[in-house]
């Protein structure tokens, strides 16, 4: 090891890339420990105190359904959602979001980050989720 590198397996580098919004390496282990699931989306409705979020249920193969809020409304329709198969983080602690219990994180990608789009109006915004392309199963390991 070179004198003065203090990386270790378990210490991850800093990230290396000049990439906007780029975020620090973490360990393979690290990642291992999310529980990425794929989840049906089985009803929608607006967040009662939140002008951007949703209220989804989801169907993630437990037999008990789930609750997260996710912050698509600018971008999706509720009756688009319902039925369509997402990836989820499904190990995610709880949280209270606005007075609503959300119970993971779904994913999804967007072009331009939350805070550049404010700051270049000409930009717009586009979040798309992730999700399978074809069916399988609610509560199937996404690894």
């Amino acid at each position: 090891m070179a004198e003065g590198n203090t990386a270790t397996p378990s210490t991850p580098a800093p990230a290396t890339t000049a990439e906007p919004g780029a975020k620090p390496l973490v360990s393979f282990e690290d990642f291992a420990r999310l529980d990425l699931r794929v989840a049906r989306i089985l009803s929608v409705e607006d967040h009662p105190k939140a002008d951007r979020l949703f209220k989804l249920q989801l169907d993630d193969g437990s037999g008990t359904p789930r609750q997260i809020c996710a912050g698509i409304k600018g971008y999706y329709r509720p009756e688009d959602l319902v039925g369509r198969l997402i990836v989820i983080v499904a190990n995610l602690a709880p949280r209270m979001l606005r007075g609503e219990e959300s119970r993971g994180m779904l994913l999804a990608a967007s072009n331009v980050p939350k805070d550049a789009a404010a700051a270049d109006p000409a930009e717009e915004r586009r979040v798309i989720l992730i999700r399978p392309d074809v069916e399988i199963r609610p509560g199937s390991i996404v690894s």
